[in-house]
This record gives C-alpha cells, sequence and structure tokens, in this order.
C-alpha cells in the first residue's frame, strides 16, 4: 500500500494540530509504514481509502489510536548517560526538605524514567523521593506503568542497577525483566501534551525535557519551555536532549553546561 501526496499531507497536518509535532517529508516513510499497520487492523487494503474514512467526524475513536501510533516512540534505558551522571552528583548535595521530586516530560515507555529512579534510590537511600513521567501517547503510558520489558532493553543498564533493580521473569516472562518494587512504588505515569495547559503534578528539583523539542518550531518550543519552567522549583535542574539547544529561545535560563539549565 502506498500513501498519496494528499494523504500524507491531511494526516500529518491532522497530526499537527493535535500534538504540535510537524511531520515532515523526510518522514514520508515512517508515516506510511505506521499508517499500514494501523489500516491492516481496521480492515482496510488501500492507504488512502483508510486515511479518508480515518479523518472523518464518524471515527473519533480511531484518531485517538492515529495520533498515538505516529507519536514517536524510540528511548532506550541511560540514554545520554552524563546526565544521569550530573544528577547523581547533584544528589549528593542537596538538602532541601520534603520528596526529591523528578518529572520525566517525554517519558515514552518508561526507560528514562526508570533510569531516574535507579539514581534516585540508589543515592537518596530512605529519603522520600518521586518521579512522574508523562507522555502523549496513551498505549506507551500504560507500558510505562506496568514496568515489564524485554531483556534486550537492558542494553546500557549499568550492571550493579541492572542486577539491583531488573528483575528477571520465569517461564512466558524469561525473555522479560520487571522493575524493582522499590522503583515502580516511587514512579507514576500520565497522558499530557506538552502545547497544552499541564495536568496538577505538582513542583520539582529536577526536570528531564529531553529529545522532544526537536519536533517542534521555535513558537512552540517557547512557549513548552515556559510552561515547564513553571514547575521547576528555584534552583532546580532542567534537561534538555544535547541536540537541543535553549539558548536562542529568549527565555530566562541558565546554562550550567551543555543541555543543562536552571532558573536565570
Amino acid at each position: 500500500m502506498n500513501l498519496s501526496q494528499h494523504s500524507f499531507v491531511a494526516v500529518t497536518d491532522f497530526f499537527h494540530a493535535q500534538s504540535g509535532i510537524r511531520l515532515g517529508p523526510d518522514k514520508l516513510a515512517l508515516v506510511q509504514g505506521r499508517l499500514q499497520r494501523l489500516a491492516n487492523e481496521a480492515g482496510h487494503t488501500d492507504l488512502d481509502t483508510y486515511v479518508g474514512w480515518a479523518l472523518s467526524s464518524a471515527a473519533a475513536d480511531e484518531q485517538v489510536r492515529l495520533v498515538d501510533r505516529l507519536t514517536t516512540n524510540e528511548t532506550y534505558f541511560f540514554r545520554e548517560p552524563e546526565h544521569f551522571q550530573y544528577l547523581g552528583a547533584h544528589l549528593e548535595t542537596w538538602k532541601g526538605p520534603g520528596a526529591f521530586r523528578v518529572w520525566s516530560g517525554a517519558s515514552s515507555s518508561g526507560e528514562e524514567a526508570y533510569s531516574i529512579a535507579m539514581v534516585l534510590r540508589d543515592r537518596l537511600q530512605q529519603r522520600p523521593w518521586q518521579v512522574v513521567g508523562t507522555d502523549l501517547s496513551t498505549s506507551v503510558v500504560d507500558t510505562a506503568n506496568k514496568g515489564l520489558y524485554p531483556l534486550s532493553r537492558a542494553e546500557g543498564i549499568p550492571e550493579y542497577y541492572r542486577k539491583r533493580y531488573c528483575l528477571r521473569g520465569h517461564g512466558d516472562y524469561a525473555q522479560h525483566m520487571l522493575m524493582a518494587r522499590e522503583l515502580r512504588d516511587h514512579v507514576h505515569f500520565q497522558t499530557a501534551n506538552l502545547l497544552e495547559q499541564l495536568p496538577e503534578i505538582g513542583e520539582f528539583q529536577v526536570i528531564f525535557l529531553r529529545n522532544v523539542l526537536i519536533y517542534f518550531d521555535v513558537p512552540s518550543k517557547r512557549e513548552i519551555v515556559s510552561r515547564v519552567m513553571k514547575k521547576l522549583a528555584p534552583g532546580g535542574l532542567l534537561f534538555s536532549g544535547h541536540s537541543e539547544s535553549l539558548v536562542n529561545l529568549s527565555l530566562p535560563l541558565k546554562t550550567l553546561q551543555p543541555a543543562v539549565y536552571t532558573h536565570a
């Protein structure tokens, strides 16, 4: 099945209106591949026919699935490991009252949030802490809340953390690992759209907003970062992806090192 240019524009315009994410012509193969799976599941053999139906007012449930499927979810444990080293060093000097709270703002299927949780549990020991993960995609939020991953995802997790916090399954789950209860009890995931009013999730000492801003135009980036910074406690840290400089957004940010910011 091939996707016509007209249908590609219609789908990506709809997706942009719903998510704020602009998928350009270079994403044609990605969009076509994901639409093919959706079309097959819906019983359609022609992509253009499927798109026409999915974008109609009679297919509201399918539109939710379409947005969910087009959301980019590529992630892995301890991605950009220097950020976790920086977080660990920051925890050694943190003396604040109450729980240490971290927000994973584009948490996808949860690997980033559980990586953060491993560092917090290891460094803070019995001191209170919490990780909140949010993502636009409902399906990846469901996956993240389960905390169950294929063993192949363990690559990148330091051996010390892997032995302590990753429980290998048995029987039908022999090729899977479950995040330890001492992590799952302190990690929560929910859906959120960064371009809309954020849910009432409180204030955080650290926010990870990594590898998501690259999909937005400059005005949207400015809007998102401005909104996110309102959730960052005084003296808190904001981590962005290393390919996502925030210095040209004309926002009151102070750069501590590449891809690490705080309030100016």
